[in-house]
């Protein structure tokens, strides 16, 4: 099967991912790829990050137990990435090996619908060539995060806004 259109047509390989034995994306919430290109996917299974090499290689999971509905993958310059949990109502910045360097929201406790607080059901993130962070919900802002103070505060771990 052939998808996309003009330059930019792809042919879909369903077998490429060589998932360990007994092991299934469930539903994929988001793709990334690194400077290495290695493939990142978040999905909704019991290995909520699964990590393969360009040829689809399975190279390692993490984050069992830490997503309840992983959503959305933005890959930073710097060799990290943030992923949204729009049923967690966070978004984290990792490593590319699953260490939590930031968290924004409280997991598992929604702020109220349309609050402008963190977070209700943020889906996906945007990164600012400024540095900023635009968590997004469901086609809306889910508020604006300047991600330089709010790293400032956080530089010796993990922390909340």
């Amino acid at each position: 099967m052939i998808v996309g259109s003009g330059k930019f047509r792809y042919r879909v390989n369903a077998d490429w991912a060589k998932l360990p034995a007994g092991w299934s994306f469930k539903e994929v919430g988001g793709v990334g790829v690194d400077g290495n290109d290695n493939v990142y996917v978040f999905n909704r299974g019991e290995h909520p990050m699964m990590v393969f090499d360009r040829e689809g290689n399975f190279l390692r999971s993490w984050g069992e137990g830490q997503y309840p509905r992983a959503h959305g993958v933005h890959m930073a310059l710097d060799d990290t990435m943030f992923l949204t949990d729009d049923g967690g109502h966070f978004v984290r910045k990792v490593t590319l090996d699953g260490k939590v360097l930031l968290e924004l929201g409280v997991p598992g406790k929604p702020a109220p619908y349309m609050s402008g607080e963190p977070f209700h059901r943020c889906t996906h993130t945007a990164l600012s060539p400024q540095g900023y962070l635009e968590p997004l919900a469901a086609g809306r802002k889910a508020g604006f995060a300047p991600f330089p103070a709010i790293s400032q505060r956080c530089l010796n771990g993990p922390g909340r806004w």
